[in-house]
């Protein structure tokens, strides 16, 4: 992918990060060349969710789905939703295309990249949910504006959530944390953020399924934290 170029430090154009890991065994490779191919969102043009689905659905996206667990669970709870998961990895795409075939998921559409490519191209105040669980935290100071959390993808965040739709933002590395508050405090116009006591952003609510990522981060002994944003 290239990079576009900004003056902005804070505007991120592009997903960092790689793209393919150890090679995939024969069945994961069949999954990539059969069934991926048919639920992934088109290359190009307008999403939306008739283009998608066929019909008009309440609609989430996942920023970076990992292994696709917490994108299955959800759309296993929520049938009559449709779900973009978005995700660079290859070897995280074909386990969670394994996941789509396993619980003969109809409502999921895979994208395998750049999510902001998809941001871009879905109507405003298309999307009821967006989330973004645990994202690389690029801990060094010069690599800030990779970050996810940045002005440049709240914008888009912004501009594709409805009016009371939802950001989730689970991180388990206190830096991250730290910079999401201090960016999300800049957003007060435009995000509302859910939490009034301690165990609001403590512990996962509203339905919020935990994922592999925050599990290990307790077996690990570092505290997941769970931020909800509703959008004004």
């Amino acid at each position: 992918m290239t990079a576009h170029k900004s003056g902005d430090p804070l505007t991120l154009n592009r997903l960092y990060g790689r793209s393919s890991g150890h090679k995939l065994r024969h069945g994961q490779q069949e999954l990539v060349d059969r069934l991926l191919p048919r639920i992934a969102v088109p290359a190009e043009g307008e999403i939306t969710s008739r283009r998608l689905f066929g019909e008009d659905r309440t609609l989430h996206l996942e920023i970076g789905f990992g292994s696709g667990e917490h994108l299955a669970d959800r759309a296993d709870m929520l049938p009559d939703h449709g779900f973009i998961g978005a995700e660079p990895f290859i070897n995280g795409v074909a386990t969670a295309l394994g996941h789509v075939r396993d619980r003969h998921l109809a409502n999921v559409r895979l994208w395998r990249g750049d999510a902001l490519e998809v941001l871009r191209r879905l109507p405003d105040k298309a999307l009821t949910f967006l989330y973004l669980l645990h994202p690389d935290p690029w801990p060094k100071a010069r690599h800030a504006k990779r970050r996810m959390v940045n002005d440049g993808p709240l914008d888009l965040f912004a501009a594709k959530l409805k009016p009371g739709g939802e950001f989730r933002l689970a991180t388990d590395d206190p830096t991250y944390l730290a910079w999401s508050l201090m960016v999300m405090q800049r957003q007060t116009g435009r995000f509302e953020w859910f939490a009034q006591r301690p165990r609001d952003f403590l512990e996962p609510t509203g339905g919020w399924i935990e994922t592999r990522y925050g599990a290990k981060a307790r077996r690990e002994g570092r505290r997941p934290y769970y931020l909800r944003y509703r959008r004004v």
